[in-house]
């Protein structure tokens, strides 16, 4: 065991290879940390040259600049479109997008179903039944409201049919939650 008087004059009795051992061993972790720090820097370096390469500083500063700008517009565009699908949505709720048709022989002397109930509802069954009959002397068309899925008016039985097909039709515009 060697002796040290600086170490026992600070009242450590430990042998100063142990001492020498840690510092060495401290020396190859800074050593080992500085050759890894070196490398990420050196790979920093090489994406910063290549991020600034054909670019001066005014240039690059531009060019960020303008893709704030562009992103800018397109927020608003954005906005702007998303107000106008909005707007389109409420809109196709107001439009008849149930339709319900049937065609039949409103006289007995007549044949090839030339007649026909035709409703046409919203999504909420509110909308008309037009019916069109047609004889030999000519054709009338009589039009009756629907309101909620139900007339005011007494209906025949090809125009009830028509509202029916027309309430019970798979609404593809109808939005899915």
């Amino acid at each position: 065991m060697m002796d040290s008087k600086i170490l026992n004059t600070l009242g450590i009795n430990i042998d100063p290879v142990f001492y020498i051992i840690g510092l060495l061993v401290i020396c190859i972790t800074i050593f080992i940390f500085d050759i890894v720090t070196r490398h990420k820097l050196k790979v920093l370096n090489q994406k910063y040259e290549k991020f600034l390469s054909g670019k001066d500083g005014e240039s690059l500063e531009k060019t960020i600049l303008d893709r704030f700008e562009q992103v800018d517009k397109l927020i608003k565009v954005s906005t702007v479109q998303q107000k106008n699908i909005e707007d389109l949505q409420e809109n196709i709720l107001k439009a008849y997008q149930k339709v319900g048709i049937v065609k039949y022989d409103a006289f007995s002397e007549m044949g090839g179903k030339l007649s026909f109930a035709l409703a046409m509802l919203d999504k909420e069954n509110t909308g008309y039944v037009i019916n069109a009959m047609h004889s030999r002397e000519g054709c009338y068309t009589y039009i009756k409201e629907i309101i909620k899925g139900e007339s005011y008016i007494l209906l025949g039985n090809e125009e009830k049919q028509a509202v029916d097909m027309a309430i019970n039709t798979d609404n593809f515009m109808e939005q899915k939650d």
